[in-house]
Parts: C-alpha cells; structure tokens; sequence
C-alpha cells in the first residue's frame, strides 16, 4: 500500500506530479478556502505527509493523533502554525520555504511602503471616484522616501533585501533584531540600535520578525507613541506581532501618519474592521510574496521536501 499524501489546498497538476507518480495523494478541492478542520484531522491520521498552508493548525491534537505522519511540508516561510515541540516529540520532520521567497517579498514590502507613502491607493480611488477636477500644488501631497530613514525590524534575509533596496533610494537604514548582524552592517551599511531608538528616529518603521514569544503584541500604544507623528508603520510579517486596537489609536490621535499592512491579527481581515476606515491605510490581503513564479518555487520546494523525507533522505530546507 502506498504511503498517503494530503495536500491541503488545490495546487497545479504539473506541481504535485511528482507526488502522484510514487504515492496515494489527495487534495482539498478548493484553491480560496481552507480545509474544514474536521476533514484536515481525519486525513492526517492516516498521512505520511501533508502539506499545509499558513491557515492550518498543525498542533499537538492533529499531531497526537497522525501516527503514520513522517513530515509536514509548510508552504511558507513562517511555521507559527505548527507545534514544533509537539512535532519533535512524535518525530515528524517540519519543513518551510526559506530563501526562494526573500526577493519578492522584499518587492511587495517596498512597493507597500511606497504605495502608503505616496498615498498611491487614495490617487486611484480619487479618479475612479470621478474626483478629478483640475491639477493643484498639494492634490494629494504624500512622502518623500528618498534620504528618509528606516527602521527595520527583524534583520533576517527578507530585511538584508529590504535594506539592499531601501539603500537605492538613498535611505539610512536602522535596524533592531534578537542579535547583531555584523556582516549586513558592513556590507549594507546598515546601523543597530535599540528598539526604542529605532522607534523615535525612523520615518518608516518595518516590521519583519518571525512571530514567537518576543515579537507576539511587540506594538501597544506605548510604541506607537514613542513614533515620529509623521512616521509611517509598515507590516509584512505576522498580525499578531500588533496590537490593531493601539495601531487604530495612534492612528486616530495623529501619533503617525499612516500603516500599510500586508498581514493582520485575524485572516482574512473583516470589510468593517476599524483600521479600514482610515484613508492614510493600506491594506492588501497577505501577498508578500505572491508572485507566480515564486509561488512556483516555493510549491516545488514543498513537494521537493516530502519526496526527501519519504524516500530517507534529508530534506533541503527543514526547520531546526
């Protein structure tokens, strides 16, 4: 009997071919929702792999209960959704997809700092509206980003390629992350400091840390009011690492200027949630690195992974 493979969202055929050709592999039949979690416990118990979305819960119940389960292929970087101390109890082997998604992340987080910036959504809006009556000086006056300061927060790769790019537009790049990264600093000309320095002194404040213990609610009212009043929050990593209800405050108090927000506590976000109401805020639906080609990448990485796994080799990118 061929070991089982659950996949838990419809991906392309020509992606998981690899997968059917050796073993017994089933999908979830929907490409925009996620897999009920009823359905997702009852086929784990009886997978050698599965492979999970940001949107599944890969904890100590589902775990407990896969006693086939040899590896969990996530297709993200990020795996707060799994249970890593529950998966090394059981030994099942979890893997994520580092490196291929860097780029084009640090893309999309550069173009929504520059689309909130320089108000490019409220522009779009203003002439579809049928607003545009006549050019004046100040219709629409955003901000400058070139020779502005940025303070990133979590220096890992996807931070590295914000900093290359935030360096083109002739930017001081601050930074602050769990330890010092002395080679960026050379290289990119990068500066640490402390984490409220980085607060008062930034004219952009990124976030980009993993979701964990330290960085979860990382941003209450008191961060928020320790920013420039003309400052702009920018979130490309994880909902929770914010407060939403500080971030609507400073918003409403005039303690910053703006937020773009690629990620939220609760996805997908509600049509009338409070953040929503605010013009000088951007918010898109988690898309930091949805590009075809990445995604691709990253979908041929998962199944690269379990193929691995399956056959008793080491797969290329598991999580430690």
């Amino acid at each position: 009997m061929k070991p089982f493979i659950y996949i838990t969202r419809k991906l392309p055929e020509a992606v998981v071919a690899p997968l059917k050709n050796e073993f017994d592999v089933e999908m979830w039949e929907r490409e925009d929702a996620p897999v009920p979690r009823d359905i997702l416990l009852e086929k784990a118990e009886k997978a050698s792999a599965l492979l999970t979305m940001l949107s599944d819960k890969v904890n100590r119940e589902l775990l407990q209960n896969a006693s086939h389960l040899k590896v969990v292929s996530n297709l993200a970087v990020g795996f707060d959704n799994i249970d890593l101390e529950a998966a090394k109890e059981k030994g099942v082997t979890i893997t994520n997809t580092p490196d291929v998604l860097t780029e084009t992340t640090a893309d999309l987080t550069f173009a929504l700092l520059m689309a909130t910036a320089r108000r490019i959504v409220e522009a779009d809006r203003y002439i579809k509206d049928g607003k545009w009556k006549s050019w004046s000086p100040l219709l629409l006056a955003g901000m400058d980003i070139h020779h502005k300061t940025m303070g990133i927060v979590g220096m890992g790769s996807i931070g590295e390629a914000v900093a290359r790019r935030a360096k083109g537009f002739n930017m001081e790049v601050l930074y602050h992350n769990r330890s010092r990264k002395s080679e960026a600093e050379e290289s990119l000309e990068v500066r640490y400091v402390p984490f409220d320095d980085l607060l008062s002194q930034s004219d952009f404040v990124v976030v980009l840390a993993p979701l964990n213990t330290e960085t979860k609610g990382m941003f209450q009212e008191n961060q928020f009011s320790k920013m420039k009043k003309t400052a702009i929050f920018i979130n490309a990593a994880r909902g929770a690492i914010v407060n939403e209800s500080a971030l609507e405050q400073a918003l409403k108090r005039g303690e910053i200027a703006g937020a773009g927000m690629d990620v939220f506590e609760a996805e997908p976000i509600s049509e009338d949630h409070p953040l929503l109401q605010f013009d000088q805020v951007v918010a898109i639906p988690h898309i930091g690195s949805s590009s075809k080609d990445t995604r691709y990448d990253m979908m041929t990485l998962c199944v690269e992974n379990i193929l691995a796994v399956l056959k008793g080799d080491n797969p290329k990118t598991a999580v430690k």
